[in-house]
């Protein structure tokens, strides 16, 4: 998108008046009541606003006098819209206010006093008090992004959030599809002989956010045939998280794609959470993919038939043994399996948990484990803070700090997800749970 175009669309968004409306509230006002007046005859605006400052006038104190607050500035120019049908007047009041909220919340209960309009009854009431404030923060933003893109000779410092806001907006429109699976990724992608893999969309905009444009992200738990496809012809470093989702993730790349770096965040640590200073010391210290393969999957291999025996290597000699004894009790040796269920707790989820891979779906259970509400994971912090009476949350991403802060306010007992993130506390009747697809088995964990 070209600088012109980036301008126009704001410009065909907001309206081409916006700039030059919005400017009229940029003062000292800080809040606008807004007021419905229904007449049983015809008036007009100047009966109206006769009407409000002669019937107000000595009903406060001298401080919140109509007369003496316009005088002085604190409440601005009253307007009144009103139309006349049929023998009758409606219309809308909005009186901009400087007060605090108590004083404006009196000024506007002052309004609905007023039952005559010149001749006519008339009612009034009070429909809302706007902070007019968010108005003017919304100007601040699309105005800074125009001048962003229009004067970019001009640096200056980061001070505040609303910068952070503004270059969020300009990086996410950087951010691209990509390939038949739609997956996010940067600019340059295409163009660029290598590219690093990622595990989502958070992780392509941090890159992003330090200049690092060729970056694409697996987004999800299955890694689809798109990065298959576009790793035989780029040189691909495959860059994820530091944990066990990571390994995870980098397990399943080994099958579909052909990775020829390495490249791990520090121990605990996410990609999308890493530092411009982190992200460059990982990526330097990037290892070939068959050197990481020697140090780190050999050892997986070589343990790899432990699982077919269900019980374990102690069960090995045992079995011998009772082929030597026949009349031993044959039945003795799967009976320590039933105390071994360390996470226990996820089997009361198991169904759940078998289908959710790859889905990026999220499930609120009640009491009984049954579907309370079904939503899209990038749906779930909305989904959890407004849905009511539920008690676990099953869902395929990553569990993090702030999902847990929700699940402790909204009294829920568990939360389970393919992997934890960086969980620093924790509610005490909260169970963090995690399940992991790993050669044809699930692994658990908790926190």
């Amino acid at each position: 998108m070209s600088d012109k175009d980036f301008i126009d669309d704001i410009v065909s968004k907001k309206g081409e008046d916006y700039f030059k409306d919005i400017k009229e509230e940029v003062g000292t006002t800080k809040y606008i009541i807004k007021a419905q007046i229904t007449a049983s005859g015809i008036v007009e605006r100047p009966d109206v606003v006769g009407a409000i400052f002669g019937q107000t006038e000595g009903l406060l104190s001298d401080d919140l006098d109509l007369r003496e607050l316009q005088k002085t500035g604190r409440i601005g120019r009253i307007r009144v819209n009103i139309t006349s049908k049929n023998g009758k007047s409606t219309g809308e009041i909005i009186v901009p206010s400087s007060l605090d909220k108590v004083e404006t919340a009196i000024l506007a209960a002052s309004l609905e006093t007023i039952d005559r309009v010149g001749p006519c009854n008339a009612r009034i009431d009070v429909s809302t008090i706007e902070d007019v404030r968010k108005s003017k923060r919304n100007y601040v933003i699309d105005r800074a992004k125009i001048i962003l893109t229009t004067m970019v000779d001009e640096i200056t410092p980061e001070s505040s959030e609303l910068t952070d806001e503004v270059k969020e907006s300009v990086r996410m429109g950087e951010i691209k599809s990509f390939g038949e699976d739609q997956l996010p990724a940067g600019p340059n992608v295409d163009e660029s002989d290598a590219i690093i893999v990622v595990e989502g969309r958070a992780d392509v905009l941090n890159l992003l956010k330090y200049g690092i444009k060729n970056t694409i992200a697996v987004e999800g738990t299955s890694v689809s045939k798109t990065i298959g496809a576009i790793s035989h012809e780029k040189t691909v470093t495959a860059f994820v998280d530091g944990d066990r989702g990571g390994e995870l993730i980098l397990r399943e790349l080994f099958q579909i794609a052909e990775i020829d770096y390495i490249a791990r965040a520090p121990m605990g640590k996410e990609v999308e959470d890493l530092t411009k200073k982190e992200i460059i010391k990982a990526l330097r210290n990037k290892v070939p993919a068959e050197q990481w393969i020697v140090e780190n999957l050999d050892k997986p291999k070589g343990e790899g038939p432990k699982p077919q025996t269900k019980n374990g290597d102690k069960e090995a000699p045992q079995k011998t043994h009772h082929h030597e004894n026949h009349h031993h009790e044959p039945q003795k040796p799967p009976e320590p399996a039933q105390p071994k269920k360390p996470y226990s707790d996820l089997d009361r989820f198991g169904e759940i948990i078998e289908k959710l891979p790859g889905t990026l779906d999220a499930y609120l259970l009640d009491a009984e484990g049954k579907v309370k509400h079904k939503v899209s994971v990038r749906d779930l912090v909305d989904a959890m803070r407004y849905t009511e009476d539920y008690e676990a949350v099953v869902f395929d991403g990553v569990v993090t700090q702030r999902l847990v802060d929700i699940a402790g306010e909204k009294g829920v007992k568990f939360l389970v997800g393919v992997k934890t993130g960086n969980i620093t506390k924790k509610p005490v009747n909260l169970k963090v749970l995690s399940f992991k697809e790993q050669g044809g088995e699930m692994e658990a964990a908790g926190v």
